[in-house]
């Protein structure tokens, strides 16, 4: 309730300040990204309250009506001119090296600041202004990919969106199948990692006993899941996906549940892409599961591996033989999996290969490979576990041969595991993990030996 006051209190001074300015609301035709412009500087110049939200409101309509080519357009003079005031940093360099002092630092540091940042933050201020940036900016990752010149503009927009978006705006809240519609519509949708198919298979999701679903909100974004995670309750740590999916299935009753398994974790808003909401967010619900449920012992993931298979075939340092590389050709058969033989054959080369995918295995940049390895291990987890054919889906075997993993969260090594992995960038591992990884490192000395 009070977010929808708040939401129509905006929306009738923001029209207010259009009648103020003598502007309607811009017609449903093809915009110019010029104009446009001419109306950036204008909101810039310094308004007041009334005006200055009025004009964000239109400069944000006028936005949704530009075509591609306007668009692109629009980003690239907002990274081009729209930097810091040259004249002023001038200035305050000047000033900072004639005499430094903490003055001078501050004036330097906010002359240095791009233009840009500042009518981000004016165009925040309109009706339902924060939603619209992160869907501005999902379209500019889409024109990124071959302009480069949009990083600079790209790298403002991260850093206002993360100060607004930081783990302390967001609350989490239960999604059950008395959740408002519109939510449960936005949960089928933007479900990342195995497809809800229709309301009956979401309802197996989140409304038998042994089914929980969290997701985090964001007050200026009240009815949009920013993440959600989907929970089954079992009784012991499970190495498939199928049978927590399965239609007919025995629920488990809550008295025997000692497991927590999140099995599906989504981020819904493109726009908020490689934005961190902390790392500590399935913490969060961890602790939600164990004042419901005390007796929980083990909380863990379910989870793919996406990146798996493109660096195998496509990475310089991966360690194969070539028999070994024409034993995964059969992987393009689609009914490998069913053939014993074949199987056992592939397993003895893709589980240690996985180990060093997680353990070894590094991006240009010294970052692990898999998105969400890094979401997890940054999150405070144990790689636990790898489960050879947990995923027999087409897109499991695609993506990872069918390969899921356990990350485990135990509470009290949740902040020393984050902090060996974001500090020095190990990768806390069971033993069962690391010996997957020494049985790589004798076949690679018997490769090197043969």
């Amino acid at each position: 309730m009070a977010n929808a006051f708040f939401s129509d209190l905006l929306s009738t001074i923001s029209e207010r300040g259009r009648v103020l300015l003598g502007r309607a609301s811009p017609a449903n035709d093809k915009q110019d990204a010029s104009e446009l412009l001419e109306l950036c500087e204008a909101l810039l110049s310094g308004r007041g309250e009334a005006s200055g939200t009025a004009m964000a409101r239109e400069v944000l309509d006028r936005y949704h009506h530009l075509d591609a080519a306007g668009r692109l357009s629009f980003f690239q003079t907002l990274a081009r001119d729209f930097g810091p005031d040259h004249a002023k940093l001038a200035q305050a360099i000047e000033s900072w090296s004639a005499k430094t002092n903490g003055d001078d630092a501050s004036d330097l540091h906010f002359a240095s600041e791009p233009r840009r940042q500042e009518l981000i933050r004016r165009l925040n201020r309109a009706p339902g202004g924060t939603g619209e940036l992160v869907s501005i900016r999902s379209d500019l990752l889409s024109l990124m990919k071959g302009n480069k010149d949009l990083a600079a503009l790209d790298r403002d927009v991260v850093h206002l969106l993360s100060s607004w978006f930081n783990r302390g705006f967001l609350v989490l809240r239960r999604i059950d199948w008395s959740s408002p519609a519109n939510i449960l519509e936005k949960i089928i949708r933007y479900e990342a990692v195995h497809e809800i198919r229709d309301w009956d298979d979401l309802r197996r999701r989140i409304d038998p006993i042994d089914r929980r679903c969290y997701a985090f909100f964001h007050p200026a974004l009240a009815d949009e899941p920013l993440i959600f995670v989907e929970v089954a309750l079992t009784e012991a740590i499970p190495g498939a996906i199928a049978p927590l999916l399965a239609e007919e299935r025995e629920p488990v009753p809550v008295e025997k549940a000692r497991t927590a398994v999140f099995y599906s974790i989504s981020n819904t808003q493109r726009g908020l892409g490689g934005i961190s909401f902390g790392s500590f967010l399935i913490k969060q619900v961890v602790e939600e599961l164990r004042r419901e449920l005390p007796k929980l012992d083990n909380f863990v993931t379910l989870s793919p591996v996406p990146g798996f298979m493109q660096w195998v075939k496509q990475a310089d340092d991966v360690p194969l033989t070539d028999e070994d590389r024409q034993l995964l050709e059969s992987l393009g058969k689609p009914d490998w999996p069913e053939n014993a033989e074949l199987a056992t054959e592939l397993r003895a080369v893709l589980e240690p290969l996985a180990a060093y995918y997680f353990l070894k295995a590094r991006t240009p940049k010294g970052r692990l490979i898999d998105s969400v390895a890094r979401f997890h291990l940054g999150n405070g987890a144990r790689l636990e576990r790898i489960n050879w054919l947990g995923d027999l889906s087409s897109k499991g075997l695609r993506e990872s041969a069918g390969i899921m993993v356990n990350y485990l969260y135990r509470l009290d090594d949740i902040e020393k595991n984050h902090e060996a992995y974001a500090n020095t960038g190990e990768v806390i591992a069971s033993s069962t993990v690391k010996k997957l990884l020494k049985g790589e490192g004798r076949r690679l000395l018997d490769m090197r030996l043969g």
